[in-house]
């Protein structure tokens, strides 16, 4: 299910519209494996009441497994990660539901992180730093981090003509600004590293 369209900015355009990385299906659907398993082992077992009860207990263990199953599915048709022509958005959750948005002009640094696992499936933890109050966000499970990273520069470039890979001296800058906004430091602070960086 895409993102809807209708939650859009006017002029807002979608360059990407991801669902967590399937991964996270391997663990309730691990569960549920097993749990057959053991049923068809139960079957073989010989006949009484052990056979019987063991085979109930089994049934309802792979009854729970499919429902748990069934909310991981609901939970990723309803988690959005996508990037805009402006910003950022994360929405996740059927009944309750959580959202985080990063307008692109605040977007400080966007870094990726994946265990050779993880690489070899395609999937990673992204870590957006942002000149906001929450100052940095982690998605987990995110399809090919390093492309969506990539594509997370792109949008900035295009919106604010400024490249995040930019020099040291202005990625500096503009952490301390962050780190100002966030009253990580004071306005003495601030200007004193300011100085020291433009030395």
């Amino acid at each position: 299910m895409a993102y809807p369209r209708k939650l859009l900015n006017r002029g807002e355009h979608i360059n990407l519209d991801l669902h967590p990385h399937w991964v996270v299906f391997v663990k309730p659907g691990s569960i549920v494996v097993v749990f057959v398993a053991l049923a068809i082992w139960g079957q073989q077992l010989g006949d009484g009441w052990f056979k019987t009860g063991v085979s109930r207990v089994l049934l309802v263990a792979i009854l729970l497994g499919l429902i748990n199953f069934g909310s991981a599915v609901m939970r990723w048709s309803r988690t959005y990660f996508v990037v805009t022509s402006q910003r950022v958005i994360f929405r996740e959750g059927v009944l309750a539901r959580r959202g985080v948005e990063i307008p692109l002009e605040r977007v400080n640094n966007v870094n990726f992180a994946q265990s050779i696992l993880e690489r070899m499936l395609g999937a990673g933890d992204l870590l957006i730093e942002s000149a906001s109050e929450d100052g940095q966000q982690l998605f987990g499970d995110i399809r090919n981090p390093e492309q969506v990273q990539n594509m997370i520069h792109e949008a900035i470039h295009a919106r604010t003509g400024r490249d995040t890979d930019a020099s040291p001296v202005v990625a500096q800058l503009e952490r301390l600004e962050s780190m100002l906004l966030r009253g990580s430091i004071t306005q003495s602070e601030f200007d004193e590293q300011k100085r020291r960086l433009l030395e």
